[in-house]
């Protein structure tokens, strides 16, 4: 069973940097896209980021520029994220893209605050 483990979360400042990490345990076929997402309390799951399997990044407009992702062979994925705002807290979450049928991982905490 294929379970995300998303890290790397926590509190910074408006302007500051956060680095997220997913870990992925069992077994994926590493010609998946892999994507970041994050969902805000009463709001819908949203896609941040995706990578297709030979590198090749996609991003949502409001995070062009401050906001990369990577991948490495053994399907870990991560998440650079810079000049962060009050609108970038919320909880992200890793999966695949499109949506298959795995699981959703716990997600982890990024809160930007002054």
């Amino acid at each position: 069973q294929v379970q995300f483990v998303e890290s790397g979360g926590g509190l910074v400042q408006p302007g500051g940097s956060l680095r997220l990490s997913c870990a992925v345990s069992g077994t994926i076929l590493n010609t998946f896209t892999m994507a970041w997402y994050r969902q805000a309390p009463g709001k819908e799951r949203e896609l941040v980021a995706s990578i297709t399997h030979r590198g090749l990044p996609i991003y949502r407009d409001s995070v062009k520029g401050r906001f990369t992702i990577s991948r490495t062979e053994q399907n870990t994925v991560f998440l650079q994220m810079n000049r962060l705002n009050i609108e970038d807290t919320t909880i992200y979450y890793c999966n695949r893209y499109p949506l298959g049928d795995f699981n959703w991982g716990q997600g982890t905490q990024v809160t930007v605050s002054s």
